[in-house]
């Protein structure tokens, strides 16, 4: 009996020691699972490999589980690629995501490639949820964030389109803006008359992504609509699983950040009483009100504020069904008074798989509303102008307004160019508009059951705006004022449309030969897309006259109606072959046609070839462990143009009315009077054809550390010829116009760019996010073919403002498009402007026109953006920014304002002066002067947000961040107006930028 009661305790010991065993091999596994932004990845499955053992994240991404040693760790995520890991007690897990949008799949014309394949000049981002300012349409997301694109929006107006520029522009008078794509329907880049940008029916909050081409290697496959580059905007979809709310929403204060320095009402009065060219009489006409101190910029100008709302859910029905439907509000007040844009979205998308994933379909609609309320801006030229020791009202006829038409003119005649009260130019004119959008497509793409390699791929999209606007001006408001006449008030009433469609067909071949570590991709396809506008337009003047104020007159009836389309046909192909994952082949073909071309003329053909070589996977870089990633790139190809200005049917002469509504009177046989519309034959030239770019790229893409550091750099040359200009001179009668649309030369662009992405701080509460990018670029003309005087300097263009306007631009060969063309300035020994006086430049003893320069350009030759993300803990800090080099405006608000006492704007009616004048104490306007082309360099601090993120904010599940931005806090230049970021060059009644603040929550539950 012993001996059994010893064997137990024995047999106890030894279970109680492995047990012990056991036990020390047990651990508790303590992680966090993050996207590649830095996000907390909620829901994540984590799990033992090979058992059920498992759990899933929390709201901030954090999971907790029991483990033993040499277990694997496996955590996955719909979207993300698995990772696999051995068990530790902590552990900090990052999810790369796998999916068409992001780092190993980039959106390339008619489908994909995996990005470390891809030979073109690609650049693919995903906006950046926590690091981002005021966006209110798509441009606003990819400011400074992608070398060599420049973005620049207009003007502060709320809703205001931005010049987007990729590489620099490539044509004279085509379009420069680059093709933009959302969800594979082609946008039309012009906007209808009441909808100032028509990417602003897109809303932000709905983007996934953004993939740029550049080059012509990788844009070719979009031929005649790529010669400025491509924009590929792919919005969010839904994900599978249940269902997910995000609400998103802000309020923005918006405050001006400076104002034109312009004297006060006492400065003025002195500066005028003081004057000796001003005489008794001209003081009593003048009127200077004593005690009277107008800011007339403070009175055009607001303290704003906005709000921006969105609500989206999505997930999905059982498993085959992903869905996402979202709604957004927005609703932008101007700083200049009057001006608001607001925006109505909805939003839904469908992406079934079918058939055991052998078909995809992928259906979205987005609707978009739209109520406008334009602010005049030349209020903000006149409030710089407008006599300060004048008041806002003074109970005239004009609407209570102060004014100097008719009343205070000595004779009692309107003083036509006196200027007008500001603030009546806002407050008695009302121009609305309101536009309806829709943008759809269903694409269906069939990968075959008996042959998977083959796949067919059907894309059916329309792109359809609306637009209803109404203008209407107080018959009493003095801009319009005409004291003949009893009808001086208008009712403009306009009526537009845009219908835009397109058919795609492609079929795809793509397989893998194992046996000769190779891989074949062929594409073929047709595209066919119809672009049609409709607009029609009447005008009314209405009565002053007390008993019928506000009605139609029959003084005048216009009514102009216009119905024009134009049409792209094309066939296209591409074929991507790899060899042993290091040698890389791309080779495109596009065949494109365009009804805005005649017969002969209508087909063009766009080529490309691309190489690349994976450095990194050949044997003598296999030993450099760091490295991920070494590609070399060299691209050649051409694409096109037929995106002109000059109508749908330039080879085509046809009539119509007169320009500057010239009429004719026909009288009936009571002596009574019909105006009707003159009507007159249009140029036409037959010969017109493409306008071809060819571009040249050579490329680098590196990658370091495990992409802690990545970017790319870049070399190119882009040659564009047969430039399409609208004002080439024909001799007299051998077209019905002096000037036709015509092939008239060619210009050249050459730039360089480099990117470069870092991580510097990797941790577990503290992390770190750095960019940087920069791009040279700099255009010239190489040849042009005006059929002018063959000592002709070039082609002038682009008025100086104001009265009399001079030109002030030029093409010319072997400078910049649209340099500055201006005398150079004399100065005294103090470095002081003498007026009047410029500089003999060919020595004939004679100032005149031949003495003109080419002297700067608009155009930065050097463009930086950088963006920098801390967070540590629940909190993080960002900033983005922008850097312009060698960018020079023409001050138009200065030299046009350079008035002294003695010339008046007329009839005894002076204006106020910026303080700027005072300095050159000019008498007479010298608008050619290079004095006024001020080098506008600038850096910018676009916006810096500071957020704070609430884990199991109301409700387990349920997460939020509070934020708080600063947008355009911080802008360090030389330049002497408002702001040097002008998109023309030409600084004259600039709708200026606001400094705002914005307070804003994002909660996902």
């Amino acid at each position: 009996m012993k001996h059994l009661r010893f064997k137990a305790l024995l047999m106890l010991i030894a279970g109680l020691c492995m047990s012990i065993s056991v036990f020390a091999q047990q651990i508790t596994v303590n992680g966090v699972v993050k996207d590649p932004t830095g996000e907390p990845v909620i829901g994540a499955n984590v799990i033992i490999k090979g058992t059920t053992n498992g759990t899933v994240t929390d709201v901030d991404g954090k999971f907790m589980l029991a483990a033993s040693k040499g277990d694997i760790i496996s955590v996955s995520f719909i979207g993300y690629k698995m990772q696999e890991l051995p068990a530790a007690s902590n552990m900090n897990i990052l999810l790369a995501e796998d999916s068409q949008m992001l780092e190993n799949v980039v959106v390339i014309g008619y489908g994909t490639v995996k990005k470390n394949d891809a030979t073109g000049a690609v650049t693919a981002i995903k906006p950046d949820e926590k690091n981002r300012g005021v966006q209110v349409s798509p441009q606003d997301m990819l400011m400074g964030k992608v070398a060599g694109v420049s973005v620049a929006s207009s003007t502060g107006q709320p809703g205001s389109s931005s010049s987007i520029r990729i590489r620099g522009g490539s044509s004279l008078s085509a379009k420069n803006d680059p093709l933009v794509v959302i969800d594979g329907v082609i946008m039309n880049n012009s906007a209808p008359d009441g909808l100032s940008n028509p990417l602003s029916t897109v809303n932000p909050a709905d983007i996934e992504s953004f993939t740029v081409l550049k080059d012509a290697s990788a844009a070719a496959i979009y031929g005649s609509r790529a010669s400025n580059g491509v924009i590929i905007i792919t919005t969010k979809k839904g994900k599978s699983g249940s269902v997910k709310i995000n609400y998103s929403g802000n309020v923005s204060i918006s405050t001006k950040r400076n104002k034109v320095d312009v004297m006060s009402g006492d400065e003025y009065r002195d500066y005028i009483t003081n004057s000796p060219n001003v005489t008794e009489g001209m003081l009593t006409a003048l009127d200077l009100h004593p005690g009277v101190s107008t800011d007339w910029q403070d009175e055009v100008l607001r303290t704003a504020v906005s709000t921006d709302h969105n609500l989206s859910a999505y997930g999905s029905v059982k498993e085959f069904m992903p869905y996402r439907v979202s709604f957004g509000y927005t609703d932008q007040n101007g700083i200049l008074k009057t001006s608001n844009f607001q925006r109505y979205t909805g939003s839904l998308s469908l992406t079934p798989s079918l058939f055991n994933d052998h078909l995809n379909v992928n259906l979205n609609a987005k609707g978009v509303y739209i109520k406008n309320r334009f602010a005049d801006t030349g209020a903000l030229g006149s409030a710089v102008a407008f006599d300060p020791t004048k008041p806002v009202y003074n109970n005239s006829k004009y609407g209570g307004f102060f004014t100097w038409t008719g009343d205070y003119t000595p004779d009692g005649t309107r003083s036509t160019s006196a200027g007008v009260n500001p603030v009546s130019m806002l407050e008695m004119v009302d121009d609305r508009s309101t536009a309806k959008s829709f943008i759809g497509n269903a694409q269906f793409d069939y990968k075959f059951h008996f042959l998977p390699e083959l796949r067919v791929n059907m894309n059916m999209g329309i792109d359809y705006n609306s637009v209803e606007g109404k203008k209407y001006v107080d018959p009493n408001a003095p801009g319009s004022y005409q004291p003949d006449d009893d009808a001086t008030g208008s009712r403009n009433i306009y009526n537009n449309s845009h219908n835009n469609k397109i058919f795609d067909l492609y079929g795809q071949y793509s397989k893998d030969f194992e046996s000769i570590s190779s891989h074949f991709d062929v594409m073929a396809g047709y595209s066919y897309q119809s672009y049609r506008t409709k607009t029609d337009k009447v005008t009314y003047y209405l009565s002053r006259h007390p008993e019928t104020f506000g009605q139609n007159t029959t003084v005048s009836n216009e009514y102009k109606e216009t119905d024009t389309k134009y049409v792209l046909a094309s066939f296209y192909g591409r074929m991507n072959y790899s060899l042993m994952n290091k040698y890389l082949l791309t080779f495109t073909l596009r065949d494109d046609a365009s009804s805005r071309f005649a017969k002969n003329k209508r087909w063009g053909l766009f080529p490309s070839l691309a190489l690349g070589w994976k450095l990194n996977e050949e044997s003598f870089l296999k030993d450099f462990n760091s490295l991920d990633e070494l590609k070399l790139r060299l691209g050649w190809g051409v694409t096109g143009q037929q995106d002109i200005n000059q109508g749908d049917y330039p080879y085509l002469s046809f009539y119509r009315e007169g320009k500057g509504g010239a009429m004719y009177p026909i009288y009936d046989a009571a002596g009574n009077v019909t105006w009707v519309n003159v009507i007159a034959p249009t140029a036409a030239n037959p010969n017109l054809k493409w306008e071809t770019t060819t571009t040249y790229n050579v490329g680098v893409d590196y990658s370091f550390l495990n992409n802690r550091i990545s970017g790319s750099v870049d070399g190119y040359i882009r040659k564009t010829k047969d430039l399409i200009n609208a004002e080439v001179n024909v001799p007299a009668g051998t077209d019905f116009a002096e000037y036709v649309v015509s092939n008239i030369g060619s210009l050249e662009n050459k730039g360089f760019e480099f990117s470069i992405n870092t991580r510097p701080v990797v941790g577990k509460d503290f992390n770190w996010d750095l960019g940087f990018n920069i791009a040279y670029n700099k255009t010239k003309i190489t040849e042009l073919t005006y059929n002018d005087n063959s000592d002709s300097p070039g082609k002038r263009f682009e008025s100086t403002g104001g009265d009399g306007g001079l030109r002030l631009k030029i093409h010319s060969v072997g400078y910049a498009p649209g340099s500055f063309y201006v005398f150079q300035q004399v100065y005294d020994k103090d470095g002081n402007p003498i007026e009047g006086e410029y500089v003999d430049r060919n020595g004939d003893g004679v100032v005149n026109d031949n003495d003109l320069y080419r002297y700067k350009n608009p155009v930065a030759d050097v463009m930086m953006g950088f963006n920098s993300k801390f967070s540590y803990k629940n909190w993080d800090l960002g900033f983005n920014g922008r850097i312009s080099l060698g960018n020079y405006n023409f001050n138009a608000t200065a030299a046009n304002a350079a008035l002294g006492v003695n010339e008046v704007f007329g009839n005894n009616a002076l204006s106020n002066k910026p303080t700027s004048v005072l300095k050159t104490g000019f008498q007479t306007r010298q608008r050619l002067s290079d004095y006024y082309i001020q080098n506008a360099s600038y850096l910018k601090i676009d916006n810096i947000t500071l957020g704070y993120n609430v884990n199991k904010f109301l409700a387990t599940g349920c997460n939020a961040r509070f934020y708080a931005t600063v947008q355009n806090p911080i802008v360090i230049t030389k330049y002497d107006g408002l702001d040097p970021e002008v998109n023309d060059g030409m600084d004259n009644n600039v709708y200026p930028r606001p400094i705002t603040v914005l307070f804003g929550v994002n909660i996902n539950f």
